[in-house]
């Protein structure tokens, strides 16, 4: 074996390792703030956020905007970004792979509401919202699209400042939905964290298993240090 395929193997294992662990966190912090929630329902996270979100950020001003980001998480917007995903992103079917995605954790988010069924909060909601609350479908939604985005642009993308840039686009992104959600008073918290961590594990199957079918394979000459070998590599 020569020192470049050493170099590839245990790069490719670190990655590898890295996701396991991401995956580990998240579903142990998932399982965690479920415990907590049938527990207490209203945990002291949820408090904490009320106080800060609702009770001192919300101005007249700042409604519209939380209310334009978190349409960035509903329908509409999404079959538009799948549009553009098909269009321009890399790979044989980008845009199947991200519908694909989209619609499997949607029918994740539902399973796991209705197992959990917790009431949306009451009494301060600024938009009209239905079903229940835990884990929050916008967030969860926003991790799992925008979170496989983020995925394909460090996967594919060979400038290095396009690269940060979309990496750190997409998570505001998602962070920005999360908050509006507390903000608009249709979620707690730990319904925006379980999401964000419901996703992250999902990620982590449906990246390693699932995308690489939607997705044309790489020359592997052309691949940059990240991951690399059957569908572990990221193209420079």
């Amino acid at each position: 074996m020569t020192q470049d395929k050493r170099k590839a193997n245990a790069i490719a294992r670190l990655v590898q390792s890295r996701r396991a662990m991401l995956m580990l966190v998240a579903v142990i912090a998932f399982i965690w703030l479920l415990f907590e929630v049938k527990k207490d329902d209203i945990m002291r996270l949820d408090a904490a956020a009320y106080s800060l979100v609702v009770m001192h950020m919300r101005t007249a001003w700042l409604t519209p905007i939380m209310q334009s980001i978190s349409d960035l998480a509903y329908p509409v917007v999404l079959v538009v970004m799948l549009l553009v995903i098909e269009a321009f992103a890399p790979g044989r079917r980008p845009g199947l792979c991200a519908a694909v995605n989209l619609v499997l954790a949607t029918l994740l988010n539902l399973l796991l509401k209705t197992l959990v069924q917790r009431p949306r909060p009451e009494g301060y909601r600024l938009v009209a919202e239905s079903g229940f609350s835990f884990p929050s479908g916008h967030s969860m939604v926003a991790m799992a699209f925008y979170g496989l985005l983020i995925w394909m642009v460090w996967r594919y993308e060979k400038d290095a400042f396009v690269r940060r840039l979309g990496i750190i686009g997409f998570g505001l992104v998602i962070v920005l939905v999360g908050l509006s959600r507390i903000y608009l008073g249709v979620h707690y918290a730990s319904d925006v964290l379980a999401g964000f961590c419901a996703s992250i594990a999902w990620l982590g199957v449906y990246t390693k298993l699932l995308a690489p079918i939607f997705l044309t394979p790489r020359d592997t000459s052309q691949d940059a240090p990240g991951e690399k070998d059957g569908g572990a590599s990221r193209k420079a």
